[in-house]
């Protein structure tokens, strides 16, 4: 198999990470500054993984699905397919 992919395919799913995981909070009906505590970050650390601006690792991305009781193909994939 030959797979190939371009900054703009990963520009793309991190904005479409970012859109899930905003939708999968605001279903739980937690704020980012309480998400943020949650992880021991600040609140404009985590916004910007909403925004796109910074990538999940392994350990957050588990985190963060277990908090929102989803799973990674709901973050990466999309939550109301």
């Amino acid at each position: 198999m030959n797979f190939s992919y371009n900054r703009g395919m990963i520009t793309d799913l991190k904005m479409i990470v970012g859109e899930n995981l905003k939708a999968a909070r605001l279903a739980k009906k937690m704020t980012q500054k309480e998400v943020a505590a949650l992880m021991n970050k600040y609140q404009p650390d985590y916004s910007q993984y909403e925004s796109g601006k910074i990538e999940l690792d392994y350990e957050k991305i588990i985190f963060l699905c277990k908090l929102y009781d989803i799973t990674p193909n709901d973050l990466f994939y999309g939550l109301f397919d």
